[in-house]
């Protein structure tokens, strides 16, 4: 008897866990995996200072405060030398998009930060930039990885759900932003 009661019991568990998981939508379920990882590393390449970094930005629970000051760096408008903070849920997209490609390529920044000044710049010269484009709020990057077609690396960021993903097929790169969720 008791055995019957202990399957019963595991198949009331499997049928809740399962019914709470379609409640879930799968961002929540991403994050909830990104968080449970114990150590976050990042790699970069700066496309236009040729900079690299690769570095532990997140370990026992905690983000570290350095390493967020490396990536702040290394994201920095280029055009001006201008610093803003990255929001550390893009450095947690970035992070889950290498875990799927399981890849050790450095991301290759084609653009991270923009001050305003080098929005608008950007804008008169481009229908594609936004006004109030979220890169100038530390939530937006323009990336391409070594060895990864772009179409695949927005594939492999549209299944996050996790914010909005551009595709640029011309210019070879993808956006990712933690905006809300909208593809292009």
């Amino acid at each position: 008897m008791p055995e019957k009661n202990l399957s019963r019991r595991r198949f009331i568990k499997i049928g809740m866990l399962a019914t709470t998981a379609t409640f879930f939508p799968s961002p929540l379920i991403a994050a909830i995996e990104r968080l449970v990882k114990p150590v976050r590393n990042l790699s970069f390449f700066n496309t236009h200072t040729a900079e690299t970094l690769d570095v532990c930005y997140f370990s026992n629970g905690k983000y570290s405060l350095a390493a967020l000051a490396k990536i702040n760096a290394i994201l920095r408008d280029h055009r001006t030398g201008e610093l803003k903070a990255i929001e550390t849920g893009l450095l947690d997209v970035l992070h889950a998009i290498s875990s799927t490609l399981a890849t050790e390529e450095p991301f290759h920044i084609i653009s991270g930060y923009r001050s305003p000044a080098s929005n608008s710049k950007l804008r008169r010269n481009s229908k594609n930039v936004a006004a109030g484009s979220l890169h100038m709020q530390g939530k937006a990057i323009d990336i391409r990885i070594p060895g990864c077609r772009t179409a695949y690396l927005r594939d492999v960021a549209k299944r996050l759900k996790a914010g909005g993903v551009g595709y640029y097929q011309k210019s070879d790169f993808v956006h990712v932003d933690t905006g809300r969720v909208r593809y292009w």
